[in-house]
């Protein structure tokens, strides 16, 4: 069994239950980062990208097969976890809510990247300082879809380097609950989910994803990425048009070439609204796929 070793500087933990025992010096402060590995692809990417963004501490959940280069070993905090398994998401984030009240945290699965407006020169501390000072203790963030267009090159769909997006395609319909439509609250729908939504559950179909939020006592996320905080699933304050950020995704292009029911049938994904992605927020921005509210 893997233990925590900090005179090599690795620290790695036997389960969750190890590292909420041992690792809790890492939850004293935020912003930190949870990364939840379903496969072995472009995990150290995702870490090295989430590390440029300024996060505290960076929490792995990851698969025992999972070898990471050594600095990355190095600066993470790393816990065997079984992503796959049912509920495995909601078991990971509503723990460390659990042991760490009162800071920030984000949540997201390897080959996701996010990005907030300015966030090539800015952090993502300071801009969670000046949406808490917003009164905001939850963000909106758009999950949008990255792809490879050559899949005989790139038969997964991913590709750093040959990355596109859909330009055009989102939609939103009012979110409604048992006693009508509900307060600052969208279901957002676009990208792959959108165009190949023969091979998606339509509980699967929605982009939105509460990436980024403010722990406090009680709170616990659902298992289709809302909280039980009716606030924190809103999209702005009410009184003015609040900061969102994007996160840029392959996870679903992943899901669509390697699952048994689609990957026979999903052979292309570029069409007249493919887009070369930039890896730059304001190319997001421009788009309208996130909002820099009052943040100048």
């Amino acid at each position: 069994m893997v233990t925590e070793n900090r005179q090599s500087g690795t620290m790695r933990y036997r389960d969750l239950d190890h590292f909420l025992k041992k690792g809790r010096d890492a939850l004293t402060k935020g912003p930190i980062a949870l990364i939840l590995v379903e496969d072995l692809v472009e995990v150290d990417t995702t870490i090295r990208h989430h590390q440029l963004l300024g996060f505290r501490e960076i929490l792995v959940f990851a698969p025992d097969a999972l070898h990471l280069p050594d600095d990355v070993e190095k600066a993470i905090r790393r816990i065997p976890f079984n992503t796959g398994a049912e509920g495995a998401t909601e078991r990971a984030v509503n723990a460390i809510i659990a042991a760490a009240p009162d800071i920030w945290m984000y949540y997201c699965y390897n080959a996701e990247f996010l990005f907030f407006p300015f966030s090539e020169n800015r952090s993502v501390g300071e801009m969670l300082a000046f949406h808490t000072e917003e009164r905001r203790d939850a963000m909106l963030t758009y999950v949008v879809d990255l792809y490879a267009t050559d899949l005989t090159s790139f038969p997964n769909a991913v590709s750093l380097e040959y990355a596109y997006f859909d330009r055009l395609g989102y939609y939103a319909l009012k979110r409604h609950g048992p006693d009508g439509p509900k307060d600052r609250q969208m279901d957002f729908f676009g990208g792959l989910r959108w165009r190949f939504e023969e091979h998606v559950p339509w509980t699967k179909r929605r982009i939105d994803r509460i990436g980024l939020f403010k722990s406090k006592p009680g709170l616990r996320l659902q298992p289709d990425n809302t909280f039980n905080d009716e606030e924190y699933n809103t999209y702005d304050c009410g009184w003015h048009n609040n900061m969102t950020a994007t996160i840029c995704s392959f996870r679903t292009a992943k899901a669509l070439r390697s699952n048994p029911g689609s990957r026979d049938n999903v052979t292309q994904f570029e069409w007249r609204s493919s887009t070369r992605f930039e890896w730059h927020s304001q190319q997001l921005m421009d788009h309208g796929l996130m909002e820099p509210g009052q943040w100048f």
